[in-house]
Parts: structure tokens; C-alpha cells; sequence
């Protein structure tokens, strides 16, 4: 499973205005419901319910919020560069500023653990972080997103 197979440079967001960890999980949700055809409100509670287990802030300012809902038919994804980071509970108590959201049907299963290993293992790489922090288009994010993981598998 390949990046490009969880999203597209439409699920892409390069400058994403929050103030909140919750004010970004509505907005994700928000987004993501567009792009999954799922209820906004469903998409968001399956994320806060995810959180409520403990945070899914993994350190270096990254945070990668999934769930599972029963109605989907194939895994989907979100990334988004926040204009500024926002306080997220992560587990090195720093702010997060880049999201990777997953959303998965309920019989996913070792699909949806591939593809939260593809996007962690993409997401600590420091200088991948580093050129998505410095790049502020949907295009150029996702073609660091995508190229980073064919040159690592090369």
C-alpha cells in the first residue's frame, strides 16, 4: 500500500487554519466527510472517540487521528499542513502543525494498520517533515508525500 492509494493532491490541505486540536479534528472531519461521502458529525465522532483512548499525537509535531466506520468501502486519508501548530496532547507535549488523518471501514482490519505503518513510517522521517513544512501548495505536498516513499522503496 502506497501513499498515493490513501489520498490525492484534492486531499491535500496546505495551509489549514485552526486554533485547537478539537477546532482541527472538526474541520478534518469536515473534509473528510466531503471526500468519503460519510456524515461530517459520524466522521468526527469516530475521531474523538479515537482520541478519548489516547492521543494520537506521535511526537515531532505529527499527529495521525483515525477510526473505523462501518459504511465505508475503502480506506481514506487526509493530509493537512496547519497554518500554525496547535496544542494536541501529543506524546512529546509538543504542538502539532502536520495531520495525516485515516479513515477505514470496519473490516479493514491489517489494511488499516499497513496503511497507519506506511503514513507513521513516511512521517518520521525528519526531512520529509522538514520539505513539507517549507512547502505551502496542495501539488507540492503531495508530491513530496508520494515521491518520498518511491525513492525510500527504491
Amino acid at each position: 500500500m502506497e501513499i498515493n492509494d490513501l489520498i490525492s493532491s484534492e486531499e491535500v490541505v496546505a495551509s489549514l487554519r485552526v486554533t485547537s486540536k478539537k477546532q482541527a479534528l472538526q474541520e478534518l472531519a469536515r473534509r473528510a466527510a466531503e471526500i468519503s461521502g460519510e456524515h461530517e458529525r459520524a466522521v468526527f465522532d469516530v475521531l474523538m472517540e479515537r482520541e478519548r483512548l489516547g492521543t494520537t499525537g506521535v511526537g515531532n509535531g505529527i499527529a495521525i487521528p483515525h477510526g473505523k466506520l462501518a459504511s465505508l468501502e475503502r480506506l481514506h486519508g487526509l493530509f493537512a499542513r496547519l497554518e500554525q501548530p496547535v496544542e494536541f496532547q501529543a506524546i512529546d507535549d509538543q504542538p502539532v502543525d502536520l495531520i495525516f488523518l485515516l479513515l477505514a471501514p470496519e473490516s479493514a482490519g491489517a489494511d488499516h494498520l499497513k496503511a497507519l505503518a506506511r503514513v507513521s513510517r513516511l512521517l518520521r522521517d525528519k526531512s520529509v517533515c522538514k520539505k513539507l513544512r517549507g512547502t505551502d501548495t496542495p501539488d507540492g505536498l503531495f508530491a513530496i508525500l508520494t515521491e518520498s516513499m518511491e525513492t525510500r522503496a527504491a
